[in-house]
C-alpha cells in the first residue's frame, strides 16, 4: 500500500509537468510554423519586388513585338522594294520573324497563356500575309499591300486581339 502511495505521489508531481511540457510543445510548434510562414512571406514579397519590373519590360517588349506586326503598320513601316509580290510576301514573313527571334525569351516572364496567344497572332498574320500574296498573285506587291490595308482597315487584327489579352493580363499583376 505505501508503495502505491509513493507511486501516486510520483504521478501527482509528474501530471503537472507532463501537462505544462506538452501545452509548451504545441505552443512552441505553432509559433515555429507562424514564423515560417512569414519568413516566407517575406520572401515572397522581396522576390515580387525584382520580378514585377521584369516581368513588365517583357510585357512591354511583347506590346511592341504586336504593334510592329499589326498589318495596318508592318505594311506602312515596311515599303516593296521590287514589284514581286512574292518577294514582298517573303520580306513581310521574314521581317515578322526576325521580330519574334528577337522578343522570343520574353516568353519566360509571361504566362503560357499569353505566350501561345501571341505566338497565334504572329502566325495568323503571316497566313493572312500569305492568303493575300495568293490572292494578289497577277499584280503587283503595290497591290497587295493595298489589298491588305483595305481588308484590314475595318477589322480587328489578331495583334489586336493579343494586346486586349496581353492588357487584361497586366492589368491582373496589380
Amino acid at each position: 500500500m505505501e508503495d502505491f502511495g509513493l507511486v501516486l505521489n510520483y504521478v501527482a508531481y509528474l501530471l503537472p509537468a507532463i501537462v505544462v511540457a506538452i501545452i509548451a510543445y504545441y505552443f512552441f510548434k505553432g509559433h515555429i510554423a507562424n514564423e515560417e510562414g512569414r519568413r516566407r512571406y517575406l520572401i515572397q514579397k522581396e522576390v515580387e519586388n525584382k520580378i514585377i519590373p521584369v516581368r513588365l519590360q517583357a510585357y512591354e517588349r511583347i506590346t511592341l513585338f504586336m504593334e510592329r506586326i499589326d498589318p495596318n503598320k508592318l505594311l506602312i513601316r515596311v515599303k516593296p522594294f521590287s514589284d514581286e509580290t512574292d518577294e514582298y510576301e517573303n520580306h513581310l514573313i521574314k521581317n515578322i520573324e526576325q521580330e519574334f527571334e528577337h522578343n522570343i525569351t520574353q516568353q519566360i516572364y509571361i504566362s503560357p497563356e499569353c505566350w501561345n496567344l501571341v505566338n497565334a497572332a504572329k502566325n495568323a498574320t503571316i497566313h493572312i500575309i500569305r492568303q493575300a500574296a495568293m490572292h494578289e498573285k497577277n499584280n503587283d506587291a503595290d497591290a497587295m499591300r493595298e489589298y491588305l490595308l483595305r481588308n484590314f482597315m475595318e477589322e480587328i487584327t489578331p495583334s489586336q486581339k493579343a494586346l486586349a489579352y496581353i492588357k487584361k493580363e497586366v492589368g491582373e499583376l496589380f
